[in-house]
């Protein structure tokens, strides 16, 4: 097995690591050869005597439990060496076969073949569910089985009712699809207002302040220097702005403020403190998405005329990649924001926090790597800092435009 170099964190040693395993296995497995050999050469080329019969059937005989012995050493080293490069490289896998799985995930994980049989167009003969394999890890795997467990036809159980988010909040995502009956809550229940009044008065509790609750205010009169206001963002569009995307949108006023202005905004977001964050933006008429910012982008390339975040660089490629201030978790986070943006689209970065001058520096990087026209471009440091820590953090607010690859 040859050494396979990932310059992802600390991927390079691990493999290196399992590099240095499999070569033990191939020093084990000749070393078992020549042993085997010897004892055949000399079984063969013994003098005959009187009991020469005898002695030649104990000694093939020997050789056959010593080769015997030899292949299954080879066989547990060689399991045992591929459970080591499972765990180097981070990831493990779901046995349907394990019995310790509950019946409905293993129903849910087992290959269902295509009723018609074979695709002609993908050539595929059944269709595989996709779990993620963050999912068999610990504690994400036991979070998993209690939510797998239930009676199917019946009730959903009421233990837990985050779980679900709890184990997106470990990049346990895509969830397997459950058979039970789902509970409604009292923001779902609530009668609905209509649209567009639904906006600013859901009819339900208002679940917190700032992005996480109703805010008339934000982009639509500056608070601070960096502050980007909509209507300047939509004249530089002349139009083309129609539908976007607002990434850990919290409680949708990103979605709600565009809306007002006959633009279609989808809004990710968590469960944040155990609020019910999705059902509140869909009381406000708006389109809210269960995702966390680790997850790749569940649409096609190049459908958003416009991306906007606020937090969500701090968030993403956590906890797949780790801790979030990598520089491999940003790449990968805003790679797929470019995939999602349209050319000519515009990404929206709104007052980011810098915890540092070398953030601010990674972040400017990376978006001069990708060649983004800078329209807007403010920085400002944080006026509730004080001393050194004051020096250090800063607000940073762009407006970018994709250009047109060949």
């Amino acid at each position: 097995m040859g050494s396979v170099s990932l310059q992802i964190g600390d991927g390079t040693a691990r493999f290196r690591r399992a590099t240095l395993c499999s070569s033990a296995l191939h020093l084990l497995m000749l070393s078992s050869v020549i042993t085997t050999n010897l004892f055949a050469f000399y079984a063969f080329t013994s003098s005959p005597s009187s009991s020469s019969a005898a002695a030649h059937a104990r000694n093939i005989s020997l050789i056959s439990e010593n080769v015997a012995l030899i292949v299954r050493e080879i066989e547990a080293s060689e399991r045992r060496l591929h459970q080591i490069e499972r765990e180097l490289a981070g990831y493990d896998t779901f046995d349907p076969a394990k019995s310790s799985l509950p019946p409905d995930l293993k129903l849910f994980l087992a290959r269902h073949p295509l009723p018609l049989g074979r695709d002609a167009r993908s050539g595929i003969t059944e269709m595989v569910s996709s779990v993620a394999h963050s999912c068999a890890r610990s504690p994400a795997a036991d979070l998993l089985a209690r939510y797998m467990s239930y009676e199917p036809a019946a009730p959903c159980p009421l233990d837990d009712p985050f779980l679900p988010q709890k184990l997106v909040a470990k990049a346990c995502e895509p969830l397997p699809r459950r058979r039970c009956l789902s509970h409604s809550t009292a923001t779902v229940a609530a009668p609905r207002l209509p649209f567009p009044q639904s906006l600013w008065s859901p009819g339900t509790k208002n679940p917190g302040a700032g992005i996480y609750g109703l805010d008339k205010q934000l982009w639509i009169k500056p608070r601070r220097k960096s502050d980007i206001l909509i209507d300047d963002v939509l004249a530089l569009g002349r139009g083309g702005i129609r539908i976007g995307f607002d990434i850990g949108g919290g409680a949708g006023n990103f979605a709600a403020r565009m809306a007002e202005r006959n633009v279609t905004v989808v809004t990710s977001t968590l469960e944040v403190g155990g609020k019910p964050m999705n059902e509140f933006i869909a009381a406000r008429g708006l389109f809210p998405l269960l995702l966390s910012p680790s997850q790749r982008f569940p649409f096609i390339d190049s459908v958003f005329d416009l991306v906007h975040t606020m937090n969500a660089l701090d968030e993403g490629g956590a906890p797949v990649l780790g801790q979030a201030s990598r520089t491999e978790a940003l790449e990968f986070l805003m790679f797929d924001i470019d995939r999602v943006l349209r050319p000519g689209g515009f990404f929206w970065l709104d007052n980011y926090l810098c915890a540092g001058d070398e953030r601010k520096r990674m972040v400017t990087r990376l978006i001069e790597r990708l060649a983004y026209k800078k329209l807007k471009w403010a920085v400002e440091e944080k006026a509730e800092a004080s001393g050194t820590e004051k020096a250090q953090q800063r607000y940073l607010s762009a407006l970018l435009q994709k250009p047109a690859r060949g």
